[in-house]
């Protein structure tokens, strides 16, 4: 995990790869508390027998879902001990290039994009890159920007 101890050092960090998260398992389990967290129970995620007989012969994760690792994948990457605290601050442009089988294991890539100095802090641009394993396109591309405040 990188720290950053002052918002000058995050700034320095700018287009540079903050670091890899660890695998984290996407499994049925996973995808049926999504779905009834969110009430989206469409069958592709959570009918395994109607999703043998689909596109992908298995359950996929919601995208939602991937989107929503980008919380625990920056974490593991990241810290700005500097903040009294971040706040997600939205995206910019999101991707999902992959469907994401039941049972993969995913981890993600941070890349600081931008810095800028906003009124009592600063406001990240994180490219985060989601990769499934032994897959060689990404399930999930987002422009995640996240405001650390003094």
């Amino acid at each position: 995990m990188t720290d950053f101890s002052d918002f000058e050092a995050l700034r320095g960090a700018v287009g540079t790869v903050i670091g890899v998260s660890d695998w984290i398992t996407v499994d049925q389990d996973t995808i049926d508390q999504f779905a009834a967290a969110t009430g989206d129970h469409q069958w592709i995620h959570t009918d395994p027998d109607r999703a043998s007989q689909g596109p992908y012969g298995k359950t996929i994760a919601h995208g939602f879902l991937t989107l929503a690792l980008l919380a625990p994948i920056s974490q593991q990457v990241m810290s700005v001990s500097c903040a009294r605290m971040a706040i997600n601050y939205g995206l910019d442009k999101v991707r999902f290039l992959a469907p994401v089988p039941a049972g993969s294991r995913l981890r993600g890539t941070v890349e600081l994009t931008s810095v800028s100095f906003i009124q009592d802090g600063v406001q990240a641009t994180r490219t985060v890159t989601i990769m499934i394993e032994n897959v060689a396109k990404p399930a999930c591309v987002a422009e995640h920007l996240v405001r650390y405040l003094r």
